[in-house]
């Protein structure tokens, strides 16, 4: 058996739920005004939905609720990069910006393009990180609830970003992640030098992190959901035994298990048949 999740921040409506429902011949069940799930062992027509604004996605009965979150920061948690907001401030951000894309598309090595940009921020004074984060940076909607929920049943929740320690750790403790990894700027004299510390955490040190976690916690790769939104996470989420793309570019999307685009961060909580009346 097989579960279908429809989900949406604007909510699924049970005129939607109901022909979904008799479109896979399935049982339904309804997780929040935004989320259904629908039990069912057919096919899904070639043409399902595709008028409807919701996220449809397919999981499977077996293992379905997981026990180590691995979450993404930039663009996945929060709504900006971050590195790009500090870039604003320098007076550099199209630059900035231009360089961010081409690595979260892939065309660009991370390690490359994070040298490059925070080069670029040579001699910005440190006291403009604290600005960025109380005027740039807020949580997406859901990150709390989703982290918060995957603590209250026993999950691991660890936040592995390939931005900076000075906002994970800020972000974990404001939703709850119980681990933060990322990068570090180098500071000296009250300013940023434009160097990075070494080695830098890119796509293969979160998935070494993943592997870390699972083997220090006993959970198998099954065990495991991971979201991010660009080419530096597709490692840790193809591993991941639900791997999920939240409002992703195409390299991450075309290889995710599922994919978001209308859905806020509980839509992961759907996908393991978390009802709302379960939130932390």
């Amino acid at each position: 058996m097989r579960y279908l999740i429809l989900t949406a921040s604007a909510g699924v409506s049970d005129e939607l739920a109901g022909r979904a429902c008799r479109l896979v011949a399935g049982d339904l069940n309804r997780l929040s005004g935004s989320a259904v799930e629908i039990a069912f062992s057919g096919d899904v027509p070639a043409d399902f939905l595709t008028d409807a604004a919701v996220d449809i996605n397919i999981v499977s009965a077996e293992n379905r609720r997981k026990k180590l979150l691995i979450a993404d920061m930039d663009s996945t948690m929060i709504p900006v990069e971050c590195i790009d907001e500090l870039a604003d401030f320098a007076g550099v951000k199209e630059q900035v910006s231009d360089i961010t894309e081409r690595s979260m598309r892939g065309e660009l090595g991370f390690e490359e393009s994070i040298i490059a940009r925070v080069a670029l921020l040579t001699d910005l004074p440190e006291a403009v990180l604290e600005k960025c984060y109380a005027e740039r940076v807020s949580l997406n909607p859901g990150a709390k609830t989703l982290v918060q929920t995957m603590n209250k049943i026993g999950a691991m929740t660890a936040l592995v970003s390939g931005g900076f320690v000075f906002f994970t750790s800020r972000v974990a403790g404001e939703t709850g992640f119980q681990l933060n990894q990322a990068n570090t700027l180098i500071v000296r004299d009250g300013k940023l030098t434009g160097k990075v510390g070494m080695p830098i955490l890119g796509q293969q040190a979160k998935l070494e992190t993943l592997n870390a976690l699972c083997k220090s916690g006993g959970y198998a790769p099954e065990d495991v959901l991971a979201v991010g939104d660009g080419a530096n996470d597709r490692s840790m989420v193809e591993a991941a035994g639900l791997g999920v793309a939240y409002h992703a570019k195409p390299t991450l999307a075309d290889i995710a298990d599922a994919r978001l685009y209308h859905s806020d961060l509980t839509a992961l909580l759907a996908l393991q048949g978390i009802a709302e009346r379960d939130y932390a």
